[in-house]
Parts: structure tokens; C-alpha cells; sequence
């Protein structure tokens, strides 16, 4: 039962971060920045590996993905300051909270999930 709980939340966790990672993807296109090249390329290269990540956690769980979504959620984050595009403030804040919202849900899975393995291999 308690195996069965966490396996569900693990899946809603992968579910938001599909969500968000979404959402960072189509972001340029329905906040307006798409003219913005630093901001726009990022939102649609972040978004898409999030997405890609997440949709892979969905079918095998493994602790790389969380890893390499609590990174990409951590870039999110800080490329509006690093890429320069922090004051456009649509830009902005899409980044940061969709890489906040993967960057916990990768951590709180990390903290919670001892029992994946790191790789398939």
C-alpha cells in the first residue's frame, strides 16, 4: 500500500513537471516574447528537455531524471540573469517559477525516492 502511495505521488510529480515544462516551451508564444532571442530560446530548450525528462520519469523511474530536471529547474531560474532578459518581466518570471516548481518537485522526489536505481544500466 505505502509503495503504491508513493508510486502515485511520484507520478503526479512527473505530471506537474510535464506541466510546467510545458508551459516554459509554449510560453514565448502566448506571453509575447517571442521576438526575445536569449529568452524565447531558452523557454522552448528548457521546456522541451523538462518535458522530455518528465514524460521519460512517467514510464521508467530513475533518480537521473530527477537530477536532470533539479538542474534544468535551477537554470530556469537563473538564466533570466545570466542570458540577460531579467527585465522582461513575462520572460522573467514564466523561467522562474517553472523552475522552481521542477526544481522542488525534483527534490522532494530525490529526498523521498531511495528506492530507484540511478540507470537502467
Amino acid at each position: 500500500m505505502l509503495k503504491s502511495l508513493s508510486l502515485d505521488r511520484r507520478t503526479a510529480f512527473d505530471i506537474a513537471n510535464v506541466v510546467a515544462g510545458l508551459g516554459l516551451l509554449l510560453s514565448p508564444w502566448y506571453l509575447g516574447f517571442a521576438a526575445e532571442t536569449a529568452a524565447a530560446w531558452n523557454a522552448w530548450l528548457v521546456g522541451a528537455a523538462m518535458t522530455l525528462i518528465a514524460l521519460a520519469a512517467l514510464f521508467a523511474f530513475h533518480r537521473l531524471e530527477e537530477w536532470a530536471n533539479a538542474a534544468l529547474g535551477l537554470w530556469a531560474v537563473i538564466a533570466p540573469w545570466v542570458l540577460g532578459f531579467a527585465t522582461l518581466a513575462a520572460a522573467m518570471w514564466v523561467h522562474v517559477i517553472a523552475g522552481l516548481v521542477v526544481a522542488i518537485l525534483a527534490g522532494v522526489s530525490l529526498w523521498s525516492g531511495g528506492d530507484r536505481p540511478y540507470s537502467t544500466a
